[in-house]
């Protein structure tokens, strides 16, 4: 196959056959053209994906290969006989491919397949195609911005199944208000039964994750590098915990480092993946407002958990919900209210009237008021609070789950 070089054509086949695993109905030659295309190009290049979507993989490349060697006018006929978008007008088409040849020609005759996939293979990395067995198909909304190829580390057959899935992503340098709404956000939807998507940042991303690990629901981080890039170093025990119990995605190729260009361009692979976002504590230049906008674009529904509204770190979440672009989280179950009905059907709706703290609470008020130096029977709480001896252990019951009064042999006292 052209511009793949890599020793011997049946040795390179059978290993793009080895990463992909048991699925037999992704055709080998375009699948290595494919993987050859992910290298040449950086994530959501539009050109490379509509010359794919009208040639094929083998084809696009082929045609590439040859117009880079002078004969761009068999490239340009190809995709005007093919109705390539755009190519009905051949003089501005034409200025397009130029363009895009001459970015992709410093990497052309550097897509080699066999060195990916050995990356790849080293790490236990798998590979997904579109049509192909475990392809996220949320993922074709993004129609000629949709990665190439995917590279997956995970335990499990699908990567993203047919349960909803909630994005959770937000600022890297958090406030515990925001880790707090985060994990209860993320601990809401695990009960719903949704799969929790994010980026593995520092963070409320790892808030998400570890949250979702714990409750033993699937959870996806997506990489802004290849597969075999953990990144950040301080969270590469955390991502190879994801890996185990959900997955990690690429869709850059085995050693493609991450940069800037490539976490915005990893964002929109999360708005994809995810039913809704919410984005919590989010600075005016925050990414996690790069994923709020594509989630936006692709008609997903998007949330904000903005903090307090001088804190340069929640500008960002406060603007989207002031522009109509999110709607504020009231409830923790108002993302899965708003996705999929099997996810809604496992919640409540949003009560009418708001649960009142533990310590704002009146009888959790009038109870522990009535605590003196010494521990107290709940019949003489009751005596001293004016409250009926049922409320009062309902009361003591919520007071002591936030850890305001114990419980010892001669009765209820402060903690």
């Amino acid at each position: 196959m052209s511009g793949a070089r890599s020793g011997h054509p049946g040795e390179l086949l059978a290993a793009v056959r080895r990463v992909l695993g048991p699925d037999g109905a992704s055709d080998p030659v375009d699948t290595a053209a494919r993987v050859a295309w992910s290298v040449i190009v950086e994530p959501g290049d539009a050109v490379a994906g509509e010359l794919m979507a009208s040639l094929g993989p083998e084809r696009a490349l082929g045609s590439v290969l040859l117009a880079a060697d002078g004969e761009f006018v068999e490239l340009l006929d190809g995709c005007v006989e093919a109705g390539v978008p755009g190519s009905e007008d051949a003089d501005a088409f034409g200025a397009v491919l130029h363009s895009a040849i001459d970015r992709w020609r410093p990497r052309l005759a550097r897509s080699d397949v066999g060195d990916v996939v050995a990356s790849a293979e080293a790490v236990g990395g798998r590979l997904l195609v579109p049509g192909g067995a475990g392809w996220p198909t949320a993922l074709d909304d993004l129609g000629p911005h949709a990665p190439l190829v995917l590279w997956a580390r995970t335990a499990t057959e699908h990567v993203v199944d047919s349960t909803p899935v909630l994005a959770v992503v937000g600022s890297r340098a958090n406030t515990v208000a925001g880790a707090e709404a985060a994990a209860e956000i993320t601990s809401t939807a695990a009960d719903a039964g949704c799969t929790i998507v994010s980026g593995g940042a520092y963070g409320i991303d790892a808030v998400a994750h570890r949250v979702a690990i714990a409750a033993g629901t699937p959870t996806v981080a997506v990489l802004a590098g290849g597969i075999d890039q953990l990144y950040p170093a301080g969270n590469v025990q955390l991502l190879r915990n994801v890996a185990r119990q959900g997955a990690l995605l690429a869709e850059s190729a085995p050693g493609t480092r991450p940069t800037r260009w490539r976490f915005l361009a990893r964002n929109r692979l999360i708005a994809a993946l995810a039913d809704a976002t919410v984005v919590v504590e989010a600075g005016a230049r925050s990414g996690a407002l790069n994923t709020a906008h594509h989630a936006g674009q692709l008609g997903r529904a998007v949330f904000a958990v903005p903090g307090a509204f001088a804190s340069s770190a929640s500008v960002g979440c406060h603007r989207l919900v002031a522009q109509g672009r999110a709607e504020l989280v009231v409830h923790p179950g108002d993302p899965v209210a708003a996705m999929r009905p099997l996810a809604a059907a496992g919640t409540s709706a949003v009560p009418d009237e708001p649960i009142a703290s533990v310590e704002r609470d009146p009888e959790v008020v009038r109870v522990i008021d009535a605590l003196g130096r010494r521990a107290l029977p709940e019949t003489e709480i009751a005596r001293r609070s004016g409250l009926s001896v049922a409320e009062v252990v309902d009361a003591l019951a919520l007071a002591q789950l936030q850890g305001l009064v114990v419980h010892g042999s001669g009765g209820w006292g402060r903690s």
